[in-house]
């Protein structure tokens, strides 16, 4: 029987289809395939097979003379800008060997060039193959095309993610009626449910057919046949995908194997996203350290406190950073599992007790201290280690992951973490008592630009625990992700003072903005601007005014379903409200003794077998496919999961079917900051595939 290690391993394995090429290379590689090889092995494992070197896939790249051999790793197709970048760089170059990798399956090159019938060999790679000959200037050299799904970026022993589809997230209310606007008044859709494959954008079919064939190429890896659940209506069409992917039937007769899988929108449950009731050490460090350039998960940490370097204001540039990624070290990786899926406390314990038992081994003269955990007290131990550059070297993995906590924990920002946590407990508890605009009346008071005469007076400590714009954003996307769990009154009413609240809202949210000394990456998204020089008042008011379009959208993202409906329990005198997070939610009722069958996770990979099921039982019992029916489970989050769902995931399996196997792939690890970016700024519609 399978175990969800075959799986975490699988990255490594589809490596070794680039490793046993690369010799005597020159490796190019774009962002999306260099972040999965940060996650499964690193650099290293290239240049351990032989490659000269590692360069970054664009144009202003070149090789010597001396470099007669090239091997380019994309995550894109082989159109558009992609083969115009490798085309500059052939030219440039004197290569008389060029092996070119794609991520992207040769079926959905078809696709993508309109074939719609099923062709023998890989015609578009041949063809691709004779241009790579024709650039480097003799159609004698040689030319390799083929596919290697290098997606997968192992992050934990739980969870897998797909760097390549970071920017991959379900669809919204607006998004619908840009679909509509193109369709005859007659074909339009009611609601984001009724919209299938067909009727979305060019390119976000490419990327789900895309995503379709990458899960193929997993299961088909470990001789694996799937059932398919979905809840949402972008998982919908994912899970539909995959159970129609041409190559995925004949699998399925011969695989020994069994797994369930349910794909799960992440516009179901956006209040566990970007709610900071999650106490877990490895959201806060990924929250408030600044992310590793190029990538979407890992982030930098500052090595100067193991060095003699002195701290300047041009110091962070003289030396390299560190990152939470450190596959070559064993000890490393089981110290990230502690901090990605225990509690805060728990997490920072277990980084001193590390920090503690490496310093011991190396005979370091440490100083042992009880009681609460310190930054301080964690750099002390750290800083032993710069004279000892055989242990530095040795335990380089743990150091880093030390660096982060310290530094993460004395961030200036992070006492806004407890700000918006204790704001949200407010609100919740507000929900349950009266209408939504009382309630989002809450939030105009915190409207003010930070550092004025306003929150001084307020009473606010310092600068730091003041909620900025990008706080702000979070705590409405909290509300309006919970709107529907308000008191009801009479709609009209409700509705105009609703409209009258927005408008003061926004004009009270393009004057925080505005004022601000500095935008934040977010704030930079949101309104395209680089700077606040930049940034007009205008142009403010525009990005948040489209910001509230979608925001009136998102208290419907569960009204299709029929049980699982709501995520907040209401006070009852006793107990506090509280938010019940979706995710355990769905596990509860997978796991529950009875197997009851949830009318929301709707099963998807039965086709014909399935519809035939559907109909006979409307005169007998009939027995359909349960999630819990196989010995593993996968939980497909479209949109990102957070650090502690990864540990509420957990606790839930643990709690309700110990033993059982449960494997998480998502397209991003969330900070909650990503939520907004996601929403406001991504084009959903028309993702970058490289054309």
């Amino acid at each position: 029987m399978l175990s969800t290690e075959d799986f975490t391993h699988f990255p490594q394995q589809m490596w070794e289809k680039v490793l046993s090429k690369v010799k005597k290379a020159v490796v190019f590689m774009d962002d999306k395939c260099a972040e999965a090889l940060h996650w499964g092995g690193g650099a290293a494992i290239l240049l351990e097979a032989g490659a000269r070197n590692l360069r970054e896939f664009s144009s202003f790249e070149a090789c010597g003379v001396n470099e007669p051999k090239a091997v380019f790793v994309v995550s894109t197709l082989l159109k558009g800008r992609t083969v115009d970048i490798i085309k500059d760089i052939i030219s440039l170059s004197h290569f008389q060997y060029c092996v070119v990798f794609t991520t992207v399956s040769h079926s959905v090159h078809l696709f993508a060039n309109n074939v719609t019938t099923e062709m023998e060999g890989n015609p578009v790679f041949e063809q691709f193959e004779e241009k790579l000959c024709e650039w480097m200037g003799n159609m004698n050299y040689t030319a390799e095309v083929m596919h290697a799904p290098v997606v997968f970026a192992p992050v934990s022993q739980q969870l897998l993610l797909t760097p390549m589809f970071a920017h991959l997230f379900p669809l919204l209310s607006s998004d619908l009626d840009s679909i509509n606007a193109k369709r005859p008044e007659k074909k339009r859709f009611g609601g984001l449910v009724d919209i299938d494959m067909h009727s979305l954008p060019y390119e976000l079919q490419v990327e789900i057919k895309s995503l379709a064939s990458t899960l193929n190429s997993l299961f088909e890896a470990t001789g694996t046949r799937e059932e398919s659940f979905a809840v949402g209506p972008m998982s919908r069409i994912i899970a539909g995908e995959l159970a129609s992917h041409p190559q995925a039937k004949n699998r399925r007769k011969t695989a020994q194997n069994k797994a369930s899988i349910i794909f799960v929108d992440r516009t179901m449950d956006l209040t566990g996203a970007v709610g900071h009731h999650g106490d877990n050490l490895a959201e806060k460090i990924l929250t408030v350290l600044k992310p590793l350039p190029g990538h979407v998960t890992d982030v930098q940490v500052d090595m100067l406190e193991l060095t003699s370097v002195q701290r300047t204001p041009h110091s962070q540039t003289t030396l390299a950073p560190g990152c939470l990624a450190q596959p070559q070290s064993p000890a490393a990786q089981s110290l990230w599992e502690s901090m990605l899926t225990n509690k805060h406390k728990e997490g920072v314990m277990e980084v001193r007790r590390q920090l503690v038992e490496t310093a011991s081994k190396e005979k370091l003269p440490i100083k042992m201290s009880m009681g609460r955990v310190t930054p301080e007290q964690l750099c002390s131990y750290m800083q032993l280690f710069r004279s000892n550059w055989v242990a530095l070297e040795s335990h380089c993995g743990v150091l880093q992951l030390g660096l982060a906590t310290a530094q993460a924990l004395r961030h200036p920002s992070l006492p806004r973490w407890d700000a918006c946590l204790a704001f949200e407990r407010l609100l919740l508890q507000a929900l349950g008592d009266s209408d939504f605009p009382a309630v989002l009346k809450q939030l105009l008071p915190l409207m003010k630009p930070r550092g004025g005469e306003d929150s001084t007076a307020s009473g606010s400590r310092s600068r730091e625990d003041e909620c900025g714009p990008d706080e702000l954003i979070l705590l409405l996307v909290y509300l309006y992700s919970l709107a529907d769990e308000a008191q009801p009154a009479d709609q009209d009413s409700e509705e105009v003072e609703l409209e009258k609240l927005e408008r003061e809202l926004i004009g009270a949210l393009t004057l925080v903005i505005t004022r601000e000394t500095e935008l934040s990456p977010l704030l930079q998204k949101l309104t395209g601007c680089a700077s606040p020089e930049e940034l007009t008042t205008e142009r403010a008011h525009t990005a948040v005014d489209k910001m509230f379009e979608t925001l009136r959208g998102l208290s419907h993202s569960r009204d299709h379903l029929k049980q699982l409906r709501s995520v907040y329990t209401a006070s009852d005198g006793v107990h506090q409200a509280t938010y019940c997070p979706f995710l355990r939610q769905i596990l509860e009722e997978v796991f529950h003794p009875d197997r009851l069958e949830c009318p929301d996770i709707e099963h998807m990979s039965g086709g014909l077998t399935d519809l035939l099921k559907t109909g006979f039982s409307m005169f007998m019992k009939v027995s359909r496919p349960h999630p819990s029916d196989n010995p593993l489970l996968f939980l497909f989050l479209v949109g990102g999961v957070s650090p502690s769902e990864l540990r509420l995931i957990k606790e839930t399996v643990t709690t309700h079917k110990p033993g059982t196997q449960v494997l998480v792939l998502s397209t991003r690890l969330l900070r909650p900051t990503d939520v907004p970016e996601l929403l406001f700024t991504t084009q959903r519609l028309q993702p970058d595939i490289g054309v």
